[in-house]
């Protein structure tokens, strides 16, 4: 078998996954330390997940269209978000249209780290669900835990946030569509027309997903552009991805 750095082995020996099928579940953790040098989180079973990524996915969310559904949605306590686009997401992704996840649990999101970004998070990244318990703190713990700790090795938790916030900065979608004479008034538009706007305003071709509101019109609901490695830079996306919608979608009002 091939030897790891520390001439660990790489990879289980069969005695070593006996032992493990063996062991209790809650042992299974102190065993996984002490077995394999690695962090936990990053072998499950016997697959070890890399923390490896081609690019970023980054996702604006149109509020109108979020809210614009049957399960209709709330503010954050901060009040009624401007009208604009806001962050839903940088998502690492692979060029073979799959993506990691969940890539250590034990990196926990603090809010102490991005301290100096929380009014710019409040005001471009905000949660509309209306759940008993939900928060923007609650949503940027899902975004980071889900997706964040999956680029841990390229950004780390201030880097992750300030990156999906300047790309927003740099990106206006709203007003690339605003150019383009497509406003959020609640009329239908050409999804080549929406997806034509953004491309003379970024270079690169997006994805844009629609959802349906309460009588069932389709609706502008997401914008996906590509984003490097390094969460910098706009870039062509390796894998566009598919939503369905119509020829004719609504803009919603918000």
């Amino acid at each position: 078998m091939a030897q790891g750095g520390g001439g660990r082995s790489d990879f289980f020996s069969r005695e070593e996954i006996s032992e493990v099928q063996d062991f209790p579940v809650l042992e299974w953790a102190s065993f996984i330390d002490d077995l394999f040098p690695y962090d936990l989180s990053l072998c499950l079973s016997y697959l070890c997940i890399s923390q490896g990524y081609d690019f970023f996915y980054f996702v604006q969310q149109w509020p109108g269209s979020y809210c614009d559904t049957k399960r209709s949605c709330c503010y954050p306590a901060t009040g009624k978000p401007a009208t604009d686009f806001t962050i839903h997401g940088l998502w690492p992704q692979y060029n073979n249209n799959t993506y990691p996840s969940s890539c250590n649990q034990r990196s926990q999101f603090d809010e102490t780290k991005v301290s100096d970004l929380i009014s710019r998070m409040e005001k471009s990244w905000p949660t509309f669900n209306c759940g008993k318990k939900s928060t923007n703190t609650k949503f940027w713990t899902h975004e980071w835990t889900k997706h964040g700790t999956c680029s841990e090795t390229v950004l780390d938790q201030h880097a992750y946030f300030a990156a999906a916030l300047n790309i927003k900065d740099k990106v206006n979608l709203l007003e690339m569509l605003k150019n383009a004479g497509i406003l959020p008034d609640g009329k239908f538009y050409k999804l080549e027309d929406m997806e034509e706007a953004i491309k003379l305003g970024t270079g690169h071709v997006p994805g844009i997903e629609c959802n349906h509101d309460a009588s069932g019109n389709v609706q502008l609901y997401q914008i996906f552009l590509c984003v490097d490695a390094t969460g910098s830079n706009v870039i062509e996306c390796p894998v566009v991805p598919i939503r369905k919608c119509d020829t004719l979608i609504q803009f919603p009002v918000f």
